[in-house]
């Protein structure tokens, strides 16, 4: 089929990108590039530089590429940076994704796979957090999902609109080709990978007094490999649902900042050092998923389970390319 792969020029989208095209679709990627790169786009894709906000651009994509669906990647997502600029993420993430989906329903193009986020359910009360667990945001960013994952609900009732959202937890590592390369960086592992590589002097660490074992927050980890591959199970599972539905994505197993420090240091032989700061406004102490219901519901299964395979392949890549795509 031909998919539309929103911000697949981006560090997820782009090997989303090439998951879909080893996987036999035509694939055209959109993307305005103000956060991803040209060079991440596999040839075998179209690409095409634009943005959500511009009917034109989407009309004329959807009808020219017969698109059949829209895996829909493109956003704002640092977290931090939401907490400073609302108006831009709720702009971006929600105003821009109703242009789009009044676009697919104007040409037929009736079937979404979103890029959800953990950010949802805010501070759960109970790990591992399942999909009925109540969804109350601590940030921007993640209210920014949870707006358009009911959006999503709304074009479903009312124009027969089919998708699935995929909220998934803390994504890291790299496929063999491309990796993580977002200006600012804001993630751990690479940002510790820089640090690894002296790009850096030290990783700093937002809070040591959350109710943790070491006081650092802990987060689920999955391998980006694992998420595209996610993203493939979605598209084929389409058709077997009349109304949108929700999946977790997460190994299940949650590793504090300090932990994964720790594991850093091991997969590159790296000092890595640390400097304490405050808390950021909107980090939750704990995410760790429950992904039981993907792997009932879509037959999905952790190929790379632990942190350090997840860590190796940043590492792997980051020293391939050292400065990112501008080589």
């Amino acid at each position: 089929m031909t998919v539309l792969v929103t911000g697949g020029a981006g560090y997820i989208g782009s090997i989303v990108t090439e998951e879909l095209v080893n996987s036999g679709n035509h694939v055209v990627v959109l993307d305005n590039l103000s956060q991803g790169h040209q060079t991440a786009v596999v040839p075998e894709a179209v690409f095409i530089k634009g943005d959500l906000c511009d009917q034109e651009i989407l009309h004329n994509t959807l009808q020219k590429y017969g698109v059949d669906v829209v895996m829909h990647l493109a956003a704002d997502k640092s977290v931090e940076n939401s907490m400073i600029e609302p108006g831009k993420f709720f702009w971006n993430n929600v105003a821009c994704g109703i242009n789009l989906l009044d676009c697919m329903v104007k040409n037929g193009v009736m079937s979404m796979v979103f890029s959800s986020s953990a950010a949802v359910y805010g501070q759960p009360k109970e790990i591992p957090i399942t999909e009925d667990a109540p969804l109350d945001p601590v940030n921007v960013y993640g209210e920014s999902k949870l707006i358009f994952e009911r959006i999503l609900r709304w074009y479903g009732e009312i124009h027969g609109l089919k998708s699935i959202s995929l909220r998934y937890f803390n994504v890291a590592g790299a496929s063999k080709r491309f990796g993580s390369d977002c200006r600012p960086e804001t993630n751990l592992i690479p940002i510790i990978i820089e640090v690894a590589l002296g790009q850096r002097k030290y990783l700093s660490v937002f809070g040591d007094d959350y109710d943790t074992e070491d006081g650092t927050c802990i987060r689920d980890y999955i391998h980006v490999l694992d998420i595209a591959r996610a993203h493939i199970l979605a598209l084929n599972h389409l058709d077997a649902y009349t109304s949108t539905k929700v999946f977790n994505f997460g190994s299940g197993d949650g590793y504090s900042v300090l932990e994964v420090v720790e594991e850093a240091r091991k997969v590159t032989g790296a000092t890595i050092p640390i400097d304490f700061c405050p808390r950021r406004p909107g980090d939750p102490p704990k995410l760790v998923a429950s992904s039981d219901l993907a792997k009932k519901n879509l037959g999905w299964r952790l190929e790379y389970p632990r942190l350090e395979q997840i860590i190796k392949s940043a590492w792997l890549w980051r020293k391939e390319h050292p400065t990112g795509y501008d080589y």
